[in-house]
């Protein structure tokens, strides 16, 4: 029975934003099956209805929103019920050369990847829409804590995303709240054939043969997403989870034998 484990969300109602596509819409789909009722949002009013149609059970809701909209964001926390959890999903990639930054390219990549999940936190908590005891989870990024060329942007977003979850931790404890970051590295998404198109193929075997366990899928990080959100994880909070498919040990082993 689903019930006699700590691993379910029964009775739990989560908030998923980017949920229209990927990994978001991923988290979704496992938190409804592991018993849980999800409110998502996300700036596509159609594929938010695709991931709405693939949810299990009863009781859950949709809500369209650019969230680098201040208006929509407030629209959406006083919309959502009491929560017992989030989920910020919603971001971008979009490498970019650092000789080439300005500072649209800082504003889009940081209004997205970082001040988004904190403005729609700070409207959530000040609204009073976060029960004691919730569980907030941010999809950050392996590119947080190891950068790539490139990725200055991206890389940065993410850093100040995995900070801010620290401070978010320390500062909602006394009610029991937790704040826990997921840093994936290569997940299969829409993105990562974007990336690795064309004449690129050759090149995305061998940075699949440097995940040890190969690249990831989308459930794999769901699956460490309903963990942070069940009674399961109750004891863990200002965590960065690195979530690489072994890409780490990988990086060790060759140097060690080289």
């Amino acid at each position: 029975m689903i019930d006699k484990t700590p691993f379910h969300l029964l009775g739990k109602t989560i908030l998923v934003t980017g949920a229209s596509a990927g990994i978001g819409a991923q988290c979704a789909i496992s938190i409804a099956e592991m018993g849980g009722k999800v409110v998502i949002t996300g700036r596509s009013e159609e594929r938010l209805k695709d991931t709405f149609n693939k949810l299990e059970g009863e009781g859950h809701d949709s809500f369209t929103c650019d969230l680098t909209d201040d208006n929509k964001v407030k629209e959406l926390a006083a919309y959502v019920p009491l929560l017992d959890g989030a989920v910020h999903c919603a971001g971008i990639v979009s490498p970019f050369p650092i000789k080439y930054i300005n500072r649209k390219k800082v504003n889009e990549t940081f209004d997205i990847n970082f001040t988004s999940a904190v403005l729609l936190m700070s409207a959530l908590l000040s609204g009073k829409k976060v029960k004691p005891q919730a569980s907030i989870v941010f999809i950050s990024s392996f590119a947080g804590t190891y950068p790539y060329r490139g990725g200055a942007m991206y890389a940065a977003s993410k850093a100040a995303l995995e900070n801010y979850s620290v401070v978010l931790a320390s500062e909602y404890a006394s009610i029991g709240l937790r704040a826990n970051c997921i840093s994936p590295a290569l997940i299969k998404t829409g993105i990562l054939e974007e990336a690795f198109g064309g004449d690129r193929a050759e090149y995305k075997k061998i940075v699949e043969a440097r995940h040890l366990l190969g690249f990831g899928e989308t459930v794999d990080v769901a699956n460490m997403v309903v963990f942070l959100l069940s009674p399961a994880s109750r004891w863990l909070t200002g965590q960065n989870i690195i979530l690489d498919g072994g890409y780490l040990l990988g990086l060790v082993s060759k140097i060690t034998n080289e």
